[in-house]
């Protein structure tokens, strides 16, 4: 019976699958045949399970099943693969007594969306000519493959090798003492548990055996410590030097996927074969003795070092990676920052880190965090260790048990209890200047300390710091590593030849060959848009800038009911106030008499920041009549204040009020002016806007309700696993306007990038995501209309991300519209911005920046997906980071020139400054809003505990109960309080 006839079978009887009967068999002799026929539901014999039936129907075969054969030959088939209806036998009769069940319904296969094709490519716009650091690649060996191997690094008891280091060293011996059994074949080794070669190794397995002479690790402690401790260590297992290596065949990744990809067909080989690539260049880098961080290398050579203070140092190094694009692959090379320890005496590192004037001062608690798995050398040996903590006592005073040759009645050498100090003075004879008084260096283990005095250690070379930079570090940091565009370019030039790619064999053996000229790309520079001004002006900005001298704020606020609060601020405030009220008079805000400046008491300077404001607050409370529309802040720190959260926190979450800080250091117009932009915004009024706005003539956006969401997530500093990461979520209100914004933000779990709140169903009938709480404040605000189309701007996501952002993210958001509105189907419109990139742009022959309002979309973009760059600023300080929007998902249906023109625009809405900004505002508006609110609740800092040099990994979600936020009020959180 053909699989069609099965098909009107299965139809016909499908009840038999639906419904558990329980059928009586009628045997015929001699044959014993069952014909489906002759089921009847009267006496049981056996039951027939829905299962059974699928597979009788699916097979073309016959079935024994309990001694019988199922006979298919009564059904005949017409010829076409249809069973005649005459063939069919009529469905026996259902008894009264039977209650069917409910055939569960198939679950349906979700279908996954993936990031969208380029539908075509802009033209609106001046052309320009532009050249980006971007090296065409050219690849003669696409019939090849890679080979990748699992490496296995095992002691020679047999324990594996878990740190990290070390690998390297083995494989680099292992090439040099077993060439010949690796067929004379290079290889690629990613530093971990994957190797690559080009074309196979003799066999599928390999097992080595290699020694080391010199492991410097912990795990070779020297002569630098006390003798009889060293003789303990060196009969240690971990202090084996010999090496067992297995080398195991996992994949072979095709070099034609390359090809493949710059065709826009990505799979999980191209990304495998970019990444062998890459994998060869951070080979290329480690022989050389760089620090590597992803794809970024830094060399040990003190003029790539600049001292930013508190001993840390920046360190200039280089990304460089191969990228696939429309103009073929390409070799992205780009001058990279990392921060690093001050190398040097590991006492000099403690005075600048805590700045204090000598060790005596030094905070041995704080130290002892700060200097935990950082690596030392210790003299005169030149030993390198790793450093575990610090001695309890001072040097002088620390004692160990020193074996002497000497052995007591029981034949066991005897002991004499010396101190550190003793010990290195006198039995070494090393003279210690200073470090009698002050702790030893642990290099050993807890129950087995080695102690080495402080003087004797010097901090290694390219260590990375991971800790947060204050203020000053990072201003230091901007000043001394920007560079201009031709700089710039004259660096990178230099850097791709001091790498010299063309020599590295496995590139050779790839076929790739590097260009050495920046490629040429076609850009076009977009008109800035039309703004207005209070009064009906019109303008336009000059350079991406404009000011209000002379203007007037476009809807300017009142501020009646206001007062000011002092934290010890030095400057004039009866100046101040009154320079503060004639300037918004200028810009048409009407501004009143303050009911007084209170003045922190003297006796509360020294007080906890959180008592401070308290005091603040109780002594505002017993002088005001009512609570005030607005409270200005004068902090006595420009920047880092420890009063700012605790002071925000009163004011929005506890007392619904509307606040501005200020540390005034020189006021004058331009000052006042910029903190008049932040006031009028926060009490609900608007500075300057879109003309489109106000027509509203926007391409797409005017024409249906539309809601504008920007989303970025703030993590701790790289080395804080146990901070909660802070979500931000902000709307756009009261459309057809696309300047107004309100926030939302929730802390979820710790280095979490994914937002897990925008839909929290807590019952049939209750939803507490974030979602709803934008969408509702939306209707309220445009006049009571749902909006039909959602665009949504995401900040800080990778390539590997961009599914889940389509897959997770965007479900939570539809699901909160469904819980609102089952029937309501907005549609979606999905772009990532990215500013951690390192594509760059130039203008050739040019010392300055590309234009503001650059845009481009060829070339250097990707093969397939639909991505476009845009420096919509002016770059003042050294060289434009262009913003690269991808593009996932459109169901509205914008032309590539409305939505770069959409995108262009949502940069000149920003209400803080008078300047068009790199990325669109919604987007900076939810950097703000975390970043703001993440202050409220100060956490613990523990990353000198946890930090990079050894730290514990990231605390896994859910581990910890994830303290919440507090609400603000809500006559503050429709407002703009993050401006």
């Amino acid at each position: 019976m053909s699989l069609m006839g099965n098909r009107r079978l299965w139809h016909r009887h499908s009840y038999l699958i639906y419904f558990h009967y329980k059928y009586t068999c009628t045997t015929h002799t001699p044959s014993n045949k069952l014909s489906l026929s002759s089921l009847t539901p009267e006496r049981t014999h056996f039951r027939v399970s829905p299962f059974v039936f699928f597979l009788i129907f699916a097979t073309n075969s016959f079935y024994s099943l309990k001694g019988f054969e199922l006979d298919m030959d009564s059904h005949e088939n017409d010829g076409n693969g249809v069973a005649s209806e005459e063939a069919l036998p009529p469905p026996p009769p259902v008894p009264e007594d039977v209650v069917p069940e409910q055939a569960p319904e198939p679950a349906k296969k979700k279908v996954m969306r993936v990031p969208m094709a380029r539908r075509g490519l802009a033209t609106k716009g001046q052309k320009i000519q532009l050249l980006t650091n971007h090296f065409k690649v050219n690849v003669s060996n696409v019939d090849g493959h890679f080979f990748h191997y699992s490496v296995a690094l095992f002691y020679e008891d047999g324990r594996p090798v878990d740190g990290k280091g070390v690998g390297r060293k083995v494989l680099d011996r292992v090439h040099e003492t077993y060439g010949s059994e690796l067929a004379g074949k290079e290889f690629a080794y990613d530093g971990e548990k994957s190797l690559f070669t080009i074309g196979s190794l003799p066999r599928n397995k390999h097992e080595f055996t290699v020694v080391l002479e010199d492991v410097t690790s912990n795990r070779n402690n020297g002569n630098a410590s006390p003798e009889n401790e060293d003789r303990k260590r060196m009969r240690r297992q971990y202090q084996s030097k010999t090496f067992k290596v297995e080398l195991s065949f996992a994949a072979k990744i095709p070099m034609q996927s390359i090809a493949q990809a710059l065709r826009g067909q990505e799979s999980e080989n191209s990304q495998e074969a970019l990444r062998v690539l890459d994998i060869i260049l951070r080979q290329h880098a480690a022989k050389k003795g760089c620090l590597l961080v992803r794809q970024s290398f830094f060399h040990n050579d003190v003029k790539n070092f600049a001292d930013v203070g508190g001993g840390v140092l920046g360190c200039r190094g280089f990304h460089s990676s191969f990228r696939t694009s429309q103009g073929g692959l390409s070799l992205n090379i780009d001058v990279s920052t990392t921060m690093i320890i001050q190398p040097g005496p590991v006492v000099d590192f403690l005075i600048n880190n805590q700045n204090v004037k000598d060790p005596y001062s030094i905070d041995w608690a704080k130290a002892k965090r700060t200097l935990k798995n950082l690596r030392v050398k210790a003299s005169p040996t030149n030993t390198e260790y790793k450093i575990t903590g610090l001695s309890e006592k001072p040097c002088n005073e620390q004692l160990f048990s020193l074996k002497q040759k000497t052995k007591d009645e029981n034949g066991e050498p005897e002991t004499l209890e010396v101190t550190v100090y003793d010990y290195f003075v006198n039995y070494r004879k090393i003279d210690l200047r200073y470090s009698g008084e002050l702790p030893c260096i642990n290099v050993g283990r807890p129950k087995r300390p080695t102690y080495i005095p402080l003087e004797l250690c010097s901090l290694v070379s390219l260590q990375r710091y991971t800790k947060s930079l204050t203020t000053l570090q990072r201003s230091s940091l901007v000043e001394k590593s920007r560079q201009k565009p031709q700089e710039r370019m004259r660096v990178l030039s230099d850097a791709l030849k001091l790498n010299d790619y063309d020599s590295e064999p496995l590139l050779k053996s790839c076929g790739i060959s590097i260009n050495s000229n920046f490629t040429q790309v076609d850009g076009r520079v977009l008109q800035a848009p039309k703004l207005k001004a209070g009064g009906g002006e019109d303008f336009f900005a000059r350079n991406g800038r404009w000011n209000f001298n002379n203007r007037k704020f476009v809807d300017p606020t009142k501020i009646e009911k206001w007062a000011v609060a002092n934290f010890s601020a030095r400057c004039d405030i009866r100046n101040l106030v009154k320079d503060l009220i004639k300037c918004g008079g200028m810009k048409g805000i009407k501004i009143d008499e303050p009911f007084d400046v209170f003045e922190e008491s003297p006796q509360n300077r020294r007080a906890p920041p959180v008592v401070r404001v308290e005091k603040m607050f109780d002594f505002i409370q017993s002088k005001l009549p009512g609570a005030p529309q607005f409270l200005l802040c004068l902090l006595p720190e420009r920047k880092n204040s420890d009063l700012y959260g605790p002071w925000k926190k009163k004011c929005l979450a506890d007392f619904g009020i509307v606040t501005q800080c200020i540390a005034p250091m020189r006021v004058n117009d331009q000052y006042l002016t910029n903190v008049l932009l932040k006031i009028n915004a926060k009490l609900g009024g608007l500075n300057s806007m879109l003309a489109v706005e106000q027509t509203p003539s926007i391409p797409l956006v005017s024409k249906a309700p539309t809601i504008i969401l920007g989303m970025d997530v703030s993590h701790g500093s790289p080395g804080q696993s146990d901070i909660p990461s802070i979500a931000a979520v902000v709307s756009s209100r009261h459309w057809p306007l696309i300047s107004r914004y309100r926030a939302s933000v929730r802390t979820q779990s710790p280095k979490v990038e994914m937002i897990d709140s925008l839909f929290k169903k807590v019952s049939d009938s209750q939803d507490d995501g974030i979602m709803r709480e934008l969408l509702l404040d939306f209707y309220v605000s445009s006049g009571k209309r749902k909006p039909d189309q959602i665009i949504i701007f995401r900040d800080g996501v990778s390539e590997s991300q961009f599914n889940q952002v389509l897959n997770i993210e965007l479900d939570q958001i539809i699901e909160a519209c469904k819980f609102l509105d089952e029937k309501w189907c907005p549609k979606f419109l999905v772009i990532i911005a990215q500013k951690n990139h390192h594509t760059k742009f130039f203008q050739p022959g040019s010392p300055d920046n590309v234009p503001p309002g650059t845009v481009i979309d060829n070339k250097v973009c990707h093969p397939r997906n639909n991505d476009f760059y845009m420096c919509a600023h002016a770059g003042m300080i050294g060289t434009t980071r262009p913003t690269h929007y991808h593009i996932l998902y459109d169901e509205i249906g914008f032309s590539a020139d409305d939505l770069q023109e959409l995108v262009h625009n949502l940069s000149y809405v920003y209400q803080r400054s008078t300047t068009a900004i790199s990325v669109v505002a919604p987007i900076c508006y939810a950097h703000l809003a975390a970043t703001q609110v993440g202050q409220f609740m100060k956490f613990e800092d523990r990353s000198e505990t946890s930090s990079s040099h050894g730290g514990t990994g990231v605390t896994s979600a859910g581990a910890v109960p994830v303290p919440q936020l507090p609400r603000l009020q809500e006559n503050v959180s429709n407002s703009m309080f993050f401006c």
